[in-house]
């Protein structure tokens, strides 16, 4: 048998994979990356056969062949069942004695706070929010879009953005300069226009985020419309991060409320300065704050959690990831 380390942490998203390995001591032995984890289009083993890519590197480079506990945070396991299934192909790779799986929300909440309480709301492509307790207990939703009442995220406002700008072209709705800015994007002149490219797929489908941006600019520069948009977003954050508090009785405690993902950690003062305003009416005694720690860092806290290491070994573990 080979050497063995502490922990094996992977926070692995939709785009991309990262995987650190920790010594008893809190010293990160090792790093590496891979691409994104994507269980629902490939395959519960193929997912697991990419991450495999990036441990065996991580593992190469640090000297070990195995560790003592496996934190892992992974995008899509939104359901125990999910969590279980994906836990299992893990264990099967006999990586570590102990395996853990967590929704990949859970790697940026835990890498913002020094102790396991708190809620985090993370807005990327998607929406999310969970919470958690030094007790064990959680707060979270299945959120996988709007059949789970989910609202936001990257994807969720270019559509938003695209759907009032099509029917102020067309006379259907109020004007707005979304209705000139989005297709001006893609070098075309009209709504008319890039509905067709993107119909035709003359435009790819996946570019259709890069219209999230352009929305804030709109609404930045004044545009009616695209504030509403941005206003209900700063509004769907607010209120999963009220339920998530008052599931957990912190609702009337000073609690962390960190901001993760793209969409909350560019900052746009519109939106942030919204999500403060509303969270000082409905939930005065949250502490909100943009997460800007690598979420690596909170599948490693999560896993040195499990075996109640000393607070000088997680400081080191933050360190590292912090410097």
């Amino acid at each position: 048998m080979g050497m063995t380390a502490r922990v094996l942490a992977v926070d692995a998203g939709n785009s991309k994979t990262d995987v650190a390995v920790v010594a008893a001591d809190g010293t990160v032995l090792a790093t590496a990356r891979g691409g994104g984890f994507r269980p629902p289009v490939v395959g519960v083993e193929a997912a697991v056969d990419a991450l495999a890519a990036a441990v065996d590197t991580a593992f190469a480079a640090a000297g070990v062949t195995g560790v003592d506990q496996v934190s892992a945070c992974l995008a899509n396991a939104d359901f125990p069942v999910e969590e279980e299934q994906l836990a299992a192909a893990l264990e099967a790779r006999a990586w570590g004695g102990a395996v853990q799986v967590r929704n990949d929300t859970f790697a940026i909440l835990r890498a913002g706070i020094t102790e396991p309480r708190g809620v985090a709301v993370v807005c990327g492509a998607g929406i999310n929010c969970v919470g958690m307790r030094p007790d064990g207990r959680t707060a979270r939703f299945p959120a996988i879009g709007r059949i789970s009442g989910d609202w936001g995220g990257g994807w969720g406002l270019a559509e938003e953005a695209l759907w009032f700008a099509a029917r102020a072209e067309d006379g259907r709705g109020d004007p707005t300069d979304l209705a000139r800015t989005l297709p001006a994007h893609f070098g075309l002149p009209t709504m008319l226009t890039l509905i067709e490219a993107l119909h035709l797929e003359h435009v790819p489908h996946e570019r259709r985020h890069e219209l999230t941006p352009v929305l804030f600019a709109t609404a930045a520069n004044g545009d009616p419309i695209a504030r509403a948009i941005v206003d209900r977003l700063a509004g769907e954050v607010v209120t999963m991060a009220t339920v998530a508090l008052t599931r957990l009785d912190l609702l009337e405690e000073e609690t962390p409320v960190l901001l993760g993902g793209g969409v909350l950690a560019a900052r746009h003062p519109r939106l942030n300065d919204g999500i403060r305003e509303l969270l000082a009416v409905r939930a005065p005694k949250a502490v909100p704050r943009v997460v800007t720690a690598s979420p690596v860092l909170g599948a490693a806290l999560l896993g040195l959690d499990r075996v109640d290491a000393p607070p000088e070994v997680q400081e080191r573990v933050r360190a590292h990831f912090e410097s």
